[in-house]
């Protein structure tokens, strides 16, 4: 599966934790909205989209393997610090 797009759809500064929302395109067939940039203690790292149940984060959609998920995190983390 290539990411055939990464789109920020809004970039945030200031105290908050958040830095930005982001859609990913999957070989020019699948998009994945509402993926976050957050300011981590030591880095910037990728959230993916969850919604809240019970008082717990569950994802939405995520990555299977840790191959893709820092291919990911890779793509999206460019084009953030591209416009930053």
């Amino acid at each position: 599966m290539e990411i055939t797009s990464v789109k920020l759809r809004a970039l945030y500064s200031g105290s908050d934790r958040l830095r930005a929302l982001v859609s990913v395109t999957f070989d020019n067939e699948l998009a994945v909205h509402d993926i976050k940039v957050i300011a981590g203690k030591e880095r910037l790292f990728v959230s993916m989209p969850s919604r809240e149940a019970d008082g717990r984060h569950l994802d939405i959609v995520h990555p299977i393997n840790q191959a893709f998920r820092d291919k990911l995190e890779k793509a999206v983390l460019r084009a953030y610090h591209l416009h930053d």
